[in-house]
């Protein structure tokens, strides 16, 4: 038996005892009372009357524990814990732990089975699949857990303890979760796993493993891009700059608790709907010669589409569209009549030496508002050069000093850093914060922005 149909159980009979033995005892003593006061008296009704009371007082009690108030912690489909029951069991044991572990199980292809072989087997898939999870975990030695069902085909499971005990069992599990069927139904399982490393709030915790499982769907999606012969995926390219088909995220950037920037990131859609990530498709721009017409199609875009605030929106542009003639004329008749208030981001690997030049350019785009921002700080060598040869407004520190244990361990390397751009008046900027431990290193070392899932989660803001 699942440890949730135990608690149930437990559960149902406490309720039912803490109602019922009042009723009962107050039976029992009215009974002795009269027995006792008037026994000579008594008729033999009497005694046929208190059996039938007192039988009746059992089954109010019985009736009780399986029935009373209809309170349920148990899904009835899954036979796994509510997710109400499930929330405030977490909760509790949040309260408790300090450290403790939530798994995300989902089922992949839950829509599909229920569309090819009826909603009441996808019923029965849940309550399998709970049960294969359970079983899977008692063999590695991991028992009476607290296992419930979300939505869908979502199970979140409660374990004591940090996450890097349990990464392995939950890649194996997903592993062989291929060979597991359900009466000839394929089912294809995916998990993701998060711990009070990173909260010690369920509802942080809880949305944090969603976006985790969420990254790595994309992560597979964007794999089936990179297989996808060049000629077709040139194609797509093309067809979705044309049709200007993209998709834009915002993720918030802040100097204290004050958002001051949002960066965009972007995606393109191909037209059987399909996202085209940058990291497959850049190559392909860049071997095409369509920079200059994709950097210009997504600033069009943002000033055309996404909200107005007050805020300034970042974005990723090539150094070689920003030192295009074209692209710098279109900039400013953009910006000439808009409120827009924009920042361009900055990386290459090759160091263009014509610096001259590069802070003329930069400065006229500073004269109309927009700001500049060097990436890649600490990895790629131009951008050193750069923090010391160009006037922008800020730097950003590469994603792989973003860590808890890299600022850490390269704090000397960040602070000097921070000392040369704090010399030229430039301001600094880390992003991938996901801890609270690396937020507070990150403030100790006096980075003024500061971006990641800890303190903001991506937003969906445009898609044509």
């Amino acid at each position: 038996m699942l440890l949730p149909q135990t608690k149930e159980r437990e559960y149902r009979f406490r309720l039912a005892l803490r109602m019922g033995l009042p009723i009962f005892g107050l039976i029992l003593a009215l009974l002795f009372h009269t027995l006792l006061d008037n026994y000579e008296t008594l008729q033999s009704a009497f005694y046929i009357e208190a059996v039938l009371l007192l039988v009746f007082s059992i089954y109010f009690i019985l009736y009780l524990i399986y029935n009373g108030f209809d309170v349920k912690i148990i899904d009835d489909v899954s036979k796994t814990f509510s997710r109400e029951y499930l929330f405030s069991y977490l909760k509790e044991k949040l309260k408790k732990e300090k450290e403790y572990t939530l798994i995300l199980i989902s089922i992949d292809n839950l829509d599909d089975i229920n569309s090819l072989y009826g909603i009441k087997n996808g019923d029965k898939v849940l309550r399998e699949v709970a049960r294969w999870v359970a079983e899977y975990l008692k063999a590695h030695k991991i028992e009476n857990f607290p296992l419930g069902h979300i939505k869908g085909g979502d199970f979140i499971i409660g374990l004591q303890g940090l996450k890097n005990e349990y990464v392995t069992v939950l890649e194996l599990m997903c592993l062989k979760s291929n060979e597991f069927k359900v009466d000839d139904i394929e089912i294809k399982l995916s998990g993701a796993i998060s711990d009070t490393n990173y909260s010690y709030e369920l509802d942080y915790i809880v949305e944090n493993i969603f976006e985790l499982l969420e990254e790595k769907k994309e992560l597979k999606r964007e794999r089936v891009h990179d297989t996808m012969k060049p000629n077709e995926l040139e194609f797509f390219v093309i067809d979705a700059i044309n049709k200007r088909n993209i998709s834009i995220m915002l993720q918030n950037v802040f100097e204290d608790k004050k958002i001051v920037f949002k960066e965009c990131f972007i995606k393109l859609k191909s037209s059987d709907g399909k996202l085209l990530y940058p990291k497959s498709y850049t190559k392909v721009i860049n071997k095409l010669g369509l920079v200059i017409e994709y950097d210009l199609m997504i600033l069009e875009e943002i000033i055309s589409h996404v909200p107005e605030d007050d805020v300034v929106y970042a974005l990723a542009i090539s150094p070689t569209s920003l030192r295009n003639t074209k692209f710098l004329s279109r900039t400013k008749e953009l910006l000439k009549n808009s409120q827009r208030k924009i920042m361009f981001i900055l990386s290459e690997h090759e160091y263009y030496s014509y610096t001259k030049r590069y802070n003329s350019i930069i400065r006229t785009l500073k004269d109309i508002g927009i700001m500049i921002t060097i990436d890649k700080l600490g990895s790629y060598h131009t951008s050193f050069l750069y923090l010391k040869d160009l006037d922008i407004d800020v730097v950003r520190f590469d994603t792989q000093y973003s860590s808890y244990d890299k600022m850490k361990n390269n704090s000397a390397i960040i602070n000097g850093f921070k000392i040369m751009a704090l010399n030229r008046n430039i301001k600094s900027w880390i992003k991938n914060i996901e801890t609270q431990d690396a937020y507070e290193v990150a403030k100790e070392l006096d980075i003024e922005y500061l971006q990641g899932k800890h303190l903001s989660s991506l937003i969906g803001s445009y898609e044509s």
